[in-house]
């Protein structure tokens, strides 16, 4: 028998307005320290094992394996933020974090295999904590606001942690590294997670309603699939997602044949990450006039039409245009995802639908790259953004069937 939900916890309201604003920037700052950590120990992990004499190969595993386990624990995390709201996830996510990165520190006191294993077993604990704590913030986050104007200002805000995350991560671990050692550089991460159970003191237990109804004990976590919509909202998102990866995974491919440098190719993938940024700050400005769907179908056809061209970019510049491009119409989609999933899902089953979401986007990060290497090296990768193009293109159709799902119900007699 499936034991019941507890309550929340005594004294939690739905934030009002001007509470969002206080609430917003500790969602934010607590996702930056928990993606940072996780996010530097991605960077000096692998860096660690190739100077230790692993192979790519091996090195390819210990990355997977960031993105392979939450897969398996995202329903778990879901569920868990939809019971207990905000925090207990989010001390979970802190611990997970932390012992994954202590572990990568413990084998810089050990050699061969010990260390490796160590350090591919905190690169699980730190992927699952990352998810686990990123479940709960964006859960928390869509129920402080209700209207899908608000909804994608929210979104759009929070949706700059990542990429803060992964500048102040890396950064942070690259100067400890070449400072002091990866010692110094994991005990320095493994301190930055601490930093969002002491934001978290000024973020209400139960972000959103407390008369929401619960979960029908016994009833299956699957069943919200039959959901109208959700099932379209997430091959919408998995098309999208894998673009992103696509662009990740090919631009250097096509820059590397090409004879351009190592700078070369980060320029071109840095005007991409900058360009996200940009359209991040942006969308809170326009939120009053957009639509989601009509964003996410005119991004799935731009996508593709940049695809399209991209192998034509003959010069360093040229593949700068187009990484801008990509960069200002993928960057939109994920405020619009996310208020899309909180738009259609039960607002007492939020942290299920973002777990579904979840899963979907590391299974494929986990795969996609193994695809694309087998594609990449038979068809050239010039063929690999064609073949993306035409399926994020013709993938629009299932965005365009949300539509009906946002128009008003019809009026009583």
């Amino acid at each position: 028998m499936a034991s019941s939900p507890s309550p929340p916890e005594a004294g939690a309201a739905a934030p009002g307005p001007g509470t969002v604003a206080q609430v917003l920037p500790l969602l934010i700052v607590g996702q930056i320290a928990l993606h940072g950590a996780m996010a530097g120990q991605r960077m000096a992990a692998p860096l660690q094992a190739l100077q230790a004499g692993y192979s790519a190969w091996a090195v390819g595993v210990l990355l997977a394996l960031f993105a392979a386990l939450p897969v398996l624990t995202a329903m778990g995390a879901g569920r868990m933020a939809d019971r207990h709201g905000y925090h207990r996830p989010l001390r979970v996510a802190v611990g997970c974090t932390v012992l994954g990165v202590a572990c990568a520190l413990l084998g810089c006191w050990l050699t061969g295999g010990w260390q490796f294993g160590l350090n591919c077993v905190g690169a699980a604990a730190s992927g699952v904590g990352t998810n686990v704590g990123l479940i709960a913030i964006q859960r928390s986050a869509g129920q402080m606001v209700s209207s899908s104007t608000e909804r994608l200002r929210v979104f759009s805000w929070l949706g700059m942690a990542p990429s803060l995350a992964n500048v102040v991560g890396p950064v942070t671990a690259g100067l400890m590294i070449d400072a002091a050692g990866f010692g110094a550089a994991y005990a320095l991460l493994m301190a930055m997670p601490l930093l969002s159970l002491l934001v978290a003191r000024g973020v209400p237990a139960q972000v959103g309603p407390l008369d929401a109804p619960r979960r029908a004990p016994g009833s299956s976590r699957w069943d919200l699939l039959a959901t109208p919509g959700l099932k379209r909202l997430l091959f919408v998102n998995w098309l999208l997602s894998a673009s992103w990866d696509v662009h990740s995974f090919a631009v250097p491919v096509l820059g590397h044949s090409r004879g351009y440098s190592a700078s070369t190719i980060g320029l071109v993938l840095g005007i991409f990450t900058a360009a996200v940024t940009a359209v991040r700050f942006a969308i809170p400005l326009l939120a009053h006039r957009l639509s989601e769907v009509a964003v996410l179908r005119t991004a799935m056809l731009l996508t593709g039409a940049v695809f399209a061209i991209y192998p034509f970019a003959a010069t360093p510049w040229l593949m700068g245009g187009c990484a801008l491009l990509l960069g200002l119409t993928l960057g939109a989609v994920q405020p619009m995802i996310m208020s899309t999933l909180h738009h259609l899902t039960p607002v007492h089953r939020h942290g299920e639908a973002i777990a579904f979401r979840s899963m979907a986007i590391n299974f494929s990060s986990s795969v996609m790259p193994l695809a694309f290497g087998l594609a990449g090296t038979a068809l050239g990768p010039g063929v690999l953004f064609w073949l993306m193009g035409a399926a994020v293109g013709g993938g629009s159709w299932a965005a365009k069937g949300l539509q009906r799902l946002f128009a008003p119900a019809p009026p009583g007699p």
